[in-house]
């Protein structure tokens, strides 16, 4: 049997996975890192994108965050996301309704030279709809 590590994705509202797993690649600022058991301690910060999940030869799961942070430490891996949810539970056609409506948006605001608060908000959640397209692909 192939050595495991605990894997938790959380969000401020809820507990959205947990497993052992063999292994966990994630979305960092940087790109993407991938954590295998007997990883040593660390934590980065992660971007809007595809969480996988690896566990047994041909078994994996696919989440879609929107930002947070990974923590490794003793063959525990905590995603502490601002948003996910796994590709089951993402209607892909009412995300990429959603993509649209946001680069129409975008484009408004900045024909407009509106708010750059408010055009950081929108262009964040582009890349939040953007990932759940990306991953409600793979059901």
């Amino acid at each position: 049997m192939a050595r495991t590590l605990l894997c938790e994705i959380v969000t401020p509202e809820r507990i959205v996975y947990t497993n052992e797993v063999e292994l966990v690649v994630a979305p960092s600022l940087d790109g993407e890192i991938g954590i295998l058991p007997l990883h040593a301690p660390m934590v980065a910060a992660l971007k809007a994108g595809e969480v996988r999940v690896k566990f047994g030869t041909n078994d994996t799961e696919w989440f879609a965050i929107s930002g947070g942070y990974l923590q490794v430490h003793e063959d525990k891996v905590v995603i502490l996301a601002d948003d996910a949810v796994s590709s089951s539970q993402i209607d892909v056609e009412r995300a990429r309704q959603a993509v649209q409506i946001a680069k129409e948006r975008l484009t408004d605001l900045k024909a407009a030279a509106a708010d750059s608060e408010e055009y950081d908000r929108i262009e964040s959640d582009l890349k939040w709809v953007e990932a759940q397209v990306t991953v409600g692909s793979h059901r």
